[in-house]
This record gives C-alpha cells, structure tokens and sequence, in this order.
C-alpha cells in the first residue's frame, strides 16, 4: 500500500527512499497533490467543490511551510548538509506557494475571468509545481535520514575508541571507569541501531541488524566478566583467549552493522546468502509452472539442472550422522520420485515443442501437477526432518547438564573433568550447529535463513568460549570472578537456546501458512527521523529513563519467556472460528502489547523509557479487565461445571490485572527501585498471559460444544449475539483500544516533522 500513492504522480528525485519513515511521510502528501490533480474536470465547478479544492491547496502551502521550517532548523545544527538542506527547502517553500496560488479559485462560481491562470486552467503548471514539490520535499527527508546515519557512525566510533581503550588496561581502577563509559556509548548506540532496525524496508537488512545487535547485547556482559577475569589473572593464557575472543566478535559485530547502515562493503563485495533447499525449491517451482505461459523460454537441461542443485543440497540431511536410517530412506525415495516426475515433464514438454504447441498440452499439464508435488513432498519431508530434530536437540539439552558439569568440576579446580565435559560440550555444539544449518535450508523465508545463520555462528563461538572460561576457573577455583565469568557464557549459551525455540516456532508458522514470514518483531513500526535539538550528532544525549547494557541484559531472559507465552497465545487464538468474538479480539490485545514489551527488554520496538514500559503495562491490565468483563458475561451462559471453571481462572485473571494496575502506578525513586519495578512489571505481565492462555482453549471448547449440542443458542451468529447483547460495556476501558500499544501515536512521535493537516 505504501508505494501505490506514492506512484501516482511520477518525478525523479535521483534519490533511493530506503526507509519507512521517509516513505510514510510522503504518503499523504502524495495523496493530497494527486487530489489536486486529478480533480474532475466538468465544465462548470460547484462552489463546495472550488472551497474544497482551496482548502486542500492551502492546507499543503501550510503544512510545507512548517515542514521546511523544521528542515531548516536541521540545516543549522548540521553545518555539513546547511547548503543541500537550504536549496531543498527553498525549492519546498516556492513549489508550496505555487500550490496555494494555483488553487486560489476564490469563492466564484465559474473559473475565473481576470486572467489569472488556476488549477483549472492550468493542469499542467499544477503537475509542474507537484513534480517539484514532491522531489523537494523527498530531498529534504532522505537528507535528515543522512544526519541518523551520521549519528550512528558517530556513535560507533565512540564505541570503539573506548574499546580500544577498554583492551589496552592494566588496572581494575582504569578499568571501571572506562567501562562506564562504554555502558553508557553502548546504550545510545543499542537504542539508535534499534529505531534504525524498524525503520528499514529491507527484510533481509532488518534480519542483519537484529542478528548484529543481538550479538552486541551479550557481548557487552561478556566483555564485562572476561576482562576483570583477564586482569585478575594476568598470567593465564586461557582468559586471555576468552577475553580476545569477545572483543573480535565485538568488532566484527560493528562492522556488520554499519555494512547495513551504510550499504556499503569492503573492496565492493555483495552479501549474499547461501542457497538454501527451500529457495531452490521454490525457483525450481516457478520453472516448472512457468512452462504454462511459455514453452520456448527456457532450456531443457534448466530444469533439471535445477533439481539436481537441490538434491546435491538434500545432502546435508542424507549424509548426516543424527539422521535416522528411516529418514535417510524417506528424503533419497522423494528425490528420486522428483527426478522421475520432472523427466517425464521434459519428455512431454519436447512433444509439445515438436507439435509447434502454443501452449502446454494435456499430458504435459499434468506432469507439471506431478513435478509440483513431488518436490512439494520433499520440502515437507525436510522440514520435519530439521524441525524434528530441533525439537528433540531442545528437549534434550533443556536441564543444561554439561553446563552444570562444567561449572562444578572447574569449581573443584578438576581440569581432567574440565577437558571431559568440554568435549561433551563440543558433541551438543556440533549438533546444534549442524540442526541450525537444517533450519537454515527449510526456514521459508529469507530474514529466517538469516537468523538461522546467526543461531550457527552463535553457538559455534560461544561453545568454545564456555570451555575457555571453564579451564580459567579450573585452574583458579577460589576465583569470584572467574566464576561469574563462566556463568555469564553459560546463560548466554542458554539465552540461545531460549531464541532458537522462538525461531523454531517462526519457521512452524511460515511452514503451516500461519505467519508471512517478516523477521520477528515486526508488528509495529518506527520512525527514525531526526528531530532540531533530539538527536543532532553534535548535541548531548538526550537523557531518559532507560535500561543500562547490564539492566538490559539480566531483563532479557524474561523477556524471552514472555516471548515464548506470545507465541503460545497466537497459536491458541488462531484455534477460533470467530476470530471477532470479545475473548480473541481482546486476547490479540494483550498478545500484542506483551510482544511489545519483550522488545523492550531487547532495547527494540516503540517502547523506549521506563515510562513507556509502565504505561503499556497499565494499558494491558485495562484490557486484561475488560476480558474479565467478557468471561463474565459468557460464564452466565454456561452450566454450573463449566462456569465454576471459568469463573476461577476469570477471578485469578483480575486480581493479576489489578496488582499489575498498582504496582505501575506507584511511583518509586532510584535507579534500583526502578529497575525492579520494570522486573515486577513484566513478571506480573507474564502471570497474566499465562492465565489467559490456559482459558482460551477452555472457552473454544465450550463455544464448539453450544454451537453443536444446543440448538436453542441457534446459529453462531446467534450465540454471538446473545453473548454481546449481555456484555458488560465499560467507556473508559474500551476507549483504550484505539492505542492499545500506550505509546504515542507516529504522528504525535514526529510532531516537528509532520506537514500536512488531516482533512
């Protein structure tokens, strides 16, 4: 939707947009110049219709006025861009005022006489002065969208000044001062990489972003523990290989981000990604049944050529030792069944060449049927090879034993036991990154493959790295410090697993047709526009109330599980025929603003301060109520066992909702006191989606078991109206659904940016 009204008036800006937010705010200006335009052209104008031709026209002038108002003012704080910026603006401003002329119609009833030259005498000066606007006004955005790209530059290379800084120290004084520094660069820099994440329209360099940020977040806690280990034993060569593995990963993840930001990569090399099973498939696929619109375009050999690409690939599955022999025999029968099937496609695509056929035969018709199947049978059999498996890796390593193997035997300073548990250790790794790589070739989308890929680097690195700081804390088993070394690599080990469920989940719904397959955490979009005196590079930071890199860290666990619950409370949602009854609609509320708040805890999405998170949690325990609102109502429609139930769950649900309520209302002080609040915030938040995930499927239940048994409740339509003409109506709680997210609205967010008034 968003590129069809930017398409309706043609101009050439010689400018990419590559953002959202840059796409966004052309929009309605687009609409408002092509109303102007496009205006019918009847002999005689009404008077309402000249006023509302005027007011638009006027509304534009306006509106640009204070948008160039605003561009200027970035022009000032940005001395570098004064001169484009300021030739951008005048061009808006001037282009502005023609519109406003051009639709100074007046109040007459019939075009004007004087002379004067109109909208509607003058089409073509109006797609003149909209060409200029519309190529100004982009000029003027795609230039504030440079100053954000500046900032992050500037911002990165803060941080790795005091990296390096960082990894030249000798003392543990030095040491903590730096780093205090580096928490604070770190979070300026998580939070603009963040709105710069949602802000960009490429799928793929989202997926990148988040994969690079996810990579600094843990590395910023790992830095942490392996350089005070690394200085408390100077001597040992094993934390000193603990240490310089973080700061390479660190570096590297940099790097991949301003790649991204910058689209840009070293001696011009192009990121691509391996070809996966599932995009051979899928081109293999679109091959096939291209043959129907034309059978002269390709060769014969393409095709097969392009199977036998996807069979060499099935390889990694096939040759597998964790395959069972069952599967292996599965995935080799199909295969062989795909080239028989697309054989026989050529054949009777070359009798149909050899007729001079226009179009595909019968015969060959069906082959294609054929050939679709049959490497249609194929992906499913991969998939629930690689996701099996995944499932089974998850279940298997879900106590974490050779992790508590590890910590033990390296606390008795055992290293014997040490090198045993790491070779353990280094068995699940290899397994775990060979069932990402399977992931990887079934994942169904591109911004997955990318995740998947992130999974394998993941545990490829920090397997090792756990082993390094287990034969650190071996060989100083009175260590604190080497202890908690270990312990920060074990959780961030464990936080992987934790995000590979969540993936496994995403590709499961791409597979089965439940999601479209955009990288996660897309639900909601930033702009990352800047703002005069925000976010101009040479001003300070803006100070808020914001988690430091180790609040971040410690919060994300538990946002991972609410992430989980999320995705548990979808899949029960999607279980409803009536996906507009009170109990789903007001579930996908509170699914969705506890997403929300696990991006929060991932320094992403809208939520940006403490306050945005208390306020969305305050939100979500209003709508939390008016569900309690709607099972009441439906409990009275119910018999005596099936409403005690409800009713329990429904009493559980508010007295969560309301404790929820006041502890975000209740104003606390301090940085510890706030840091807890948010920890109590998100718990409570937890309790809540749990208790609603266990009485959805109880209510679909009853709601199938009425529709069936008891014909006096009558259609569905008429069980759902019966349930709504009882409904318990509540003004307040229902206005909160209009900003169920409890954020300020884009438009507010980009208040000095917006130019055009709605009508």
């Amino acid at each position: 939707m968003a590129s069809s009204p930017c398409s309706s008036v043609n101009f050439d800006s010689g400018l990419e947009i590559k953002t959202r937010s840059v796409e966004q705010t052309l929009i309605p200006l687009v609409s408002q110049i092509t109303t102007l335009i496009n205006h019918k052209d009847k002999p005689k104008k009404s008077e309402r219709t000249q006023q509302a031709i005027q007011r638009v026209g006027q509304a534009v002038s306006v509106a640009v006025g204070r948008f160039v108002a605003v561009g200027e003012a970035i022009a000032v704080e940005n001395e570098e861009l004064k001169e484009e910026m300021g030739m951008a603006c005048f061009e808006a401003r001037r282009a502005g005022d023609a519109i406003a002329q051009l639709t100074d119609v007046g109040t007459a009833v019939t075009p004007p006489v004087d002379g004067r030259t109109t909208v509607f005498s003058d089409r073509t000066g109006m797609v003149k002065a909209a060409r200029m606007l519309l190529s100004s006004v982009t000029k003027v955005l795609v230039l504030a969208d440079r100053i954000v790209i500046k900032q992050i530059i500037t911002s990165r290379n803060k941080v790795l000044v005091t990296l390096e800084q960082l990894e030249k120290v000798s003392t543990f004084q030095e040491f903590v001062q730096i780093f205090s520094q580096f928490g604070n660069q770190m979070v300026e820099f998580a939070h603009l990489t963040g709105d710069r994440q949602n802000d960009l329209k490429d799928e793929n360099k989202k997926a990148r972003m988040a994969a690079a940020r996810a990579v600094l977040e843990k590395c910023t806690m790992m830095l942490l523990t392996a350089s005070k280990t690394c200085l408390r034993h100077p001597d040992c060569e094993s934390a000193r290989i603990n240490k310089d593995a973080v700061f390479h990963r660190m570096r590297f993840a940099l790097e991949q981000v301003m790649e991204i930001v910058t689209d840009a990569r070293p001696c011009g090399e192009t990121k691509v990604l391996p070809l996966s099973i599932y995009t051979g498939i899928k081109d293999f696929k679109s091959n096939v049944e291209g043959l129907r619109e034309g059978l002269y375009l390709l060769p014969h050999q393409a095709l097969s050529g392009q199977l036998e690409a996807v069979v060499e690939r099935t390889e990694d599955f096939t040759d597998s030792a964790y395959t069972s022999h069952e599967h292996r025999e599965g995935i080799l029968q199909l295969c062989q069944l795909a080239r028989q099937d697309t054989d026989q496609l050529i054949t009777a695509w070359m009798e149909a060449q050899s007729l001079n056929a226009k179009e595909a035969t019968e015969e060959m018709e069906l082959s294609i049927l054929k050939t679709c199947q049959s490497v249609y049978e194929l992906r499913r059999e991969l998939h629930k090879v690689a996701v099996g498996r995944a499932a089974d890796l998850l279940k298997l390593h879900a106590e974490h034993l050779p992790l508590r193997a590890l910590k033990a035997s390296g606390g008795e300073g055992n290293l014997e036991a040490v090198a045993e548990y790491a070779r353990t250790l280094g068995e699940q790794k290899e397994q775990l990154v060979e069932t990402c790589r399977l992931l990887c070739h079934v994942s169904g989308t591109e911004p997955l493959e990318i995740t998947c890929i992130h999974a394998e680097e993941t545990f490829h690195v920090i397997g090792p790295q756990i082993i390094s700081a287990a034969q650190t804390l071996a060989l100083h088993p009175s260590s604190k410090i080497a202890k908690e070394n270990l312990d920060v690599f074990c959780e961030a080990w464990e936080s992987q697993l934790c995000d590979m469920a969540v993936l496994l989940r995403e590709i499961n719904d791409v597979f089965e047709g439940r999601r479209g397959g955009a990288a996660s955490g897309d639900k909601r979009a930033y702009v990352s526009l800047p703002r005069p005196g925000k976010h101009s590079a040479n001003l300070k930071t803006v100070k808020a109330v914001k988690l430091d890199a180790e609040e971040q860290s410690t919060i994300a666990k538990l946002g991972l599980e609410l992430r989980l619950l999320t995705s548990d409370m979808d899949t029960e949602v999607e279980k409803w025929e009536d996906q507009e009854h009170d109990i789903v609609r007001q579930g996908q509320s509170l699914s969705s603003m506890a997403y929300s708040m696990y991006l929060f805890t991932r320094g992403e999405g809208l939520l940006k301060t403490t306050m945005d998170l208390f306020h969305q949690a305050e939100v979500l325990s209003e709508e939390g109520l008016q569900l309690c609102s709607s099972l009441h109502t439906f409990s009275t429609q119910l018999m005596d066992e099936e409403k005690v139930v409800v009713l329990s769950e429904m009493e559980k649900l508010m007295g969560l909702c309301q404790q929820l309520q006041m502890g975000v209302r209740t104003p606390v002080q301090g940085k510890t006191a706030t840091f807890q609040k948010v920890d109590s915030s998100i718990q409570n938040t937890r309790a809540i989606i749990t208790v609603v995930i266990y009485l959805l499927p109880v209510c679909n239940k009853i709601v199938r078991k009425y529709k069936s048994e008891r014909s006096s409740l009558g259609s569905p339509q008429s069980w759902r109206d019966r349930q709504s003409s009882t409904a318990v109506k509540d003004d307040v709680l229902n206005g909160k659904n209009s900003n169920g997210f409890g954020v300020k609205s884009l438009e507010q967010h980009m208040a000095n940016l917006t130019f055009l008034e709605s009508k």
